[in-house]
């Protein structure tokens, strides 16, 4: 099966002729750095839900092309690419994932010229005209998992390990608040640079033992993450310590060899082990258009996938502009859903999942808590 959309570079979106019937999404996602290695799930994603919507005649008669953007490089350089798709018209919309530091360099150029949708989870607080967050922020992503867990495990003393940018610091914020509501307290803390996780695990594995943490929040991200598993594991800590992450999904367990130990959680919007019509369904086309030898479509592949057809549902509203675009977003992830079920036409899973999961690794996959087990988790 071919896939019907088109992939383009950047530089060929700047130089090649305006179509007024093609609809150009940038599409800004990290091929490289710490969040790379999720990069070739994020990809498929996009480009399934693209030849979904392009299949169903596109949107008022538009087909949707990609414009690719590494979101990998720094956050400087990713903005400077954007502004230039943004000023020379190469591109109507945005739709990301990436660092909140990316995020946050790329809002503030293009705020109020192009809408810009931003998917996975971020540090909250107030947007700039024109671009949303359709993520969950930490107190909505930790507040169940972190009571549940103190309780469970009866855990008294957590650490707080993280990369040192604006995710994890908000993170970290919202985590101390949850810690001190369950009656636990938070012992050690520690914010490492991308990349130096390798250079100072020393440091942050005496400090672990020395306060007696028994429980760990991680939001380190991507290869970091991965880098500190493993290292964890040669050094037998994983078997002592609870942990909980907000970023670890199925490509970083997979990377850093699984989890036998019943101790490493996972707090996301999905996963890809849930047996829901909507994951079963997400599973089946990819496979269908890619092959079964396909990357694993995490949970930050799922919110970017319903990213595009968010700008697809957005576009057949006549709405897809920066002004007023937070109100139009609203309406249609938390409004009436039989006064929206017309701009999801294109969407064959229909609108986005509204919740939040928590789940613990098993060997190299996710089993999700059953309802039973956490029922206020699920909202």
């Amino acid at each position: 099966m071919s896939v019907e959309t088109v992939l383009i570079e950047p530089l060929d979106a700047l130089y090649s002729d305006r179509n007024p019937q093609v609809l150009r999404v940038g599409l800004v996602v990290p091929q490289s750095g710490a969040l790379g290695i999720i990069g070739p799930s994020a990809v498929d994603a996009a480009l399934l839900a693209a030849h979904e919507i392009n299949s169903a005649c596109g949107v008022r008669d538009r087909r949707l092309e990609l414009v690719l953007v590494d979101a990998g490089v720094p956050p400087a350089e990713v903005a400077a690419q954007v502004r230039r798709l943004a000023d020379a018209g190469a591109v109507e919309v945005l739709v990301g994932f990436h660092t909140s530091d990316v995020h946050r360099a790329i809002e503030a150029v293009v705020t109020g010229r192009v809408p810009y949708i931003f998917t996975p989870p971020h540090e909250g607080g107030r947007r700039l005209p024109g671009v949303v967050c359709t993520g969950v922020d930490p107190m909505r992503q930790l507040r169940e998992s972190i009571g549940w867990l103190t309780r469970q495990h009866r855990l008294r003393r957590w650490a707080l390990i993280g990369n040192d940018y604006i995710w994890p610091q908000a993170t970290h914020r919202a985590a101390a608040r949850l810690i001190a509501e369950a009656r636990s307290s938070v012992v050690y803390e520690r914010r490492v640079a991308f990349g130096a996780v390798r250079e100072g695990l020393d440091e942050l594995f005496a400090g672990l033992r020395t306060t007696g943490a028994d429980a760990l929040l991680l939001s380190l991200i991507g290869r970091d993450l991965v880098d500190f598993n493993r290292a964890l594991r040669h050094a037998g800590l994983d078997r002592i310590l609870v942990r909980l992450s907000g970023s670890l999904e199925e490509n970083g367990l997979l990377a850093y060899g699984g989890d036998d130990t019943g101790g490493m959680y996972a707090v996301m919007q999905s996963f890809a082990s849930q047996t829901d019509d909507r994951r079963l369904g997400l599973a089946e086309r990819h496979r269908a258009l890619f092959g079964p030898e396909a990357p694993v479509l995490d949970a930050y592949a799922e919110g970017l996938y319903d990213g595009l057809h968010l700008v697809a549902a957005l576009a057949s509203w006549n709405a897809l502009g920066p002004n007023g675009l937070a109100a139009a977003v609203h309406r249609l992830l938390d409004g009436d859903p039989e006064g929206t079920r017309a701009a999801w036409a294109r969407s064959p899973l229909g609108p986005p999942r509204r919740q939040v999961f928590l789940a613990r690794a098993e060997g190299l996959d996710f089993a999700v808590l059953p309802r039973r087990e956490s029922t206020s988790i699920w909202k």
